[in-house]
């Protein structure tokens, strides 16, 4: 097959996918409703940067693992922007980040769990990372909502004497819960709801559907192992400011 017998139908079929979203969103006057095709067309950039890097760094592990840093630099300016984090902020959000993976990854490489091999550790890796951004997020942004939309009982607490920490200690639990709600879902549904891309990576590389759901198993628990860290670690550095925002 030909290289234009595949880029043109991929090509036909990304745009016809981009513009149904864009036109969800617009038809119901959403904000932002061109950031999905926006991000698309980053994701192409982004993708091809990567395949040209891949093709040299696959093999040789300590590059790998520069990659990962890469990566895990992006996804902490990328979770930090959302929630709008200051120097200090941002300085903790990296640390609970880079802690939360480093954790989980030593775990599933030092156990066995997964061979040690450059393919193995930037597929996992990769994988962990980009789930605690989005745990990470997701988590900030609750937790925030829900002090501004909690003023009243925040200050009570603080009112009585308790600590910043205490004043938010059940915001930061809901936070938690809600920001893994996607996570467990997924690892629950999976194999009936949802064909996750490792499993199915695994198997178009060529590995057993018994060797491709070992494999997916282990990245569901790593990415609940991180994410948890993260959530928890996160709302930690939160719960502790002193300042209470207005909206």
């Amino acid at each position: 097959m030909s290289w234009n017998a595949v880029v043109l139908p991929t090509l036909l079929g990304i745009g016809l996918l981009v513009a149904v979203t864009a036109a969800a969103l617009a038809s119901r006057g959403v904000p932002r409703w061109s950031a999905p095709g926006l991000a698309v067309l980053r994701a192409a950039a982004q993708l091809a940067a990567l395949s040209l890097v891949l093709s040299s760094v696959i093999e040789n592990l300590l590059w790998v693992w520069l990659a990962l840093g890469v990566m895990l630099v992006a996804a902490v300016l990328t979770a930090g922007g959302r929630l709008h984090a200051d120097v200090r902020s941002l300085l903790w959000l990296g640390l609970v980040m880079l802690l939360a993976a480093a954790v989980t990854l030593a775990i599933v490489f030092l156990t066995g769990a997964i061979a040690v091999a450059p393919q193995n550790v930037l597929a996992v890796g990769g994988i962990v990372i980009g789930n605690t951004m989005s745990i990470a997020t997701l988590t900030g942004r609750r937790f925030r909502a829900d002090v501004v939309e909690r003023r009243s009982e925040v200050e009570g607490w603080l009112a009585l004497g308790a600590t910043s920490r205490r004043s938010t200690l059940d915001i930061a639990r809901q936070a938690v819960l809600e920001a893994l709600v996607p996570s467990v879902d997924q690892t629950r549904t999976t194999g009936m709801v949802v064909l996750p891309g490792a499993f199915v990576g695994a198997v178009f590389a060529g590995a057993s559907p018994l060797e491709a759901g070992r494999f997916q198993l282990v990245v569901l628990a790593a990415i609940l192992a991180a994410g948890s860290l993260v959530a928890v670690g996160l709302v930690e550095a939160l719960g502790r400011t002193r300042t209470v925002p207005t909206a």
